[in-house]
């Protein structure tokens, strides 16, 4: 698998995200992944905030969330079926301002991926919308697939036997994420101006159709739910800064 990072100017808010990667990358192969950081999708779709003091932005986190936990640095929350901080809302490279998520990166890959793959003039392309990502008990960010678009997001393992015989009865591999984190890895989070990456000869299998829900699992089913589930109801969770260790 080979990728490729598009170095670009700043994008601005309201500005055409379509003209702006036909711009900054002239072609495209058969069969390529195309990864487009979700900030600069939303702020082609004007989600952005602006936040006078901590408790006005816990606001906006808030009516983001589904529900939301005050924890150490930032707020923890359940946005779009993930668990992610602060409902996905970003305040670095944002000039002052609060970028929020697009509206529905599922429907924003679909869209790039039927004009782009008719610009191109190619028959099979991914779009991935990437965002930065943490993990439970380990630091720093990772990427993760917030949308995506002409590929299956997902490889079922189960049925299938591994190297010794033995039936697999959980294993999935999560393709969309991971590609999310490896592009994550080359567009990076500072001064880069890498919003948009190129993934070539990835192993993934092309298809029009994408089911938005095979990377979900119910709460209830999920192993962390023993930990969220104190806090899952939404008239729980008080508005608060969260506190900081001195």
């Amino acid at each position: 698998m080979n990728l490729h990072p598009v170095t670009t100017k700043i994008f601005q808010a309201h500005e055409d995200l379509y003209s702006f990667i036909r711009s900054n990358v002239k072609k495209l192969r058969d069969s390529s992944i195309l990864a487009v950081t979700s900030k600069i999708v939303a702020l082609s779709e004007g989600r952005v905030a602006i936040a006078k003091d901590a408790a006005q932005k816990a606001r906006i986190i808030r009516k983001e969330s589904e529900w939301a936990i005050p924890a150490k640095y930032a707020w923890l929350t359940l946005k779009d079926g993930i668990i992610m901080a602060n409902a996905g809302i970003d305040d670095s490279n944002a000039n002052g301002k609060l970028i929020l998520l697009p509206k529905n990166s599922f429907d924003a890959a679909n869209k790039l991926h039927k004009k782009l793959r008719a610009h191109y003039k190619i028959k099979n392309l991914g779009v991935v919308i990437t965002d930065s990502h943490v993990r439970p008990n380990r630091s720093g960010i990772i990427g993760i697939a917030l949308g995506y678009a002409g590929f299956q997001g997902i490889k079922d393992y189960r049925g299938s036997s591994d190297i010794f015989g033995r039936k697999m009865k959980i294993t999935q591999l999560n393709i969309a994420d991971s590609i999310a984190t490896a592009c994550v890895l080359v567009m990076g989070e500072g001064r880069e101006h890498r919003p948009l990456a190129i993934v070539e000869d990835a192993p993934v299998k092309f298809t029009n159709r994408v089911d938005k829900k095979e990377l979900l699992i119910e709460m209830k089913d999920d192993m962390y739910w023993p930990i969220f589930r104190p806090h899952s109801g939404r008239g729980q969770v008080k508005i608060a800064k969260p506190k900081r260790n001195s």
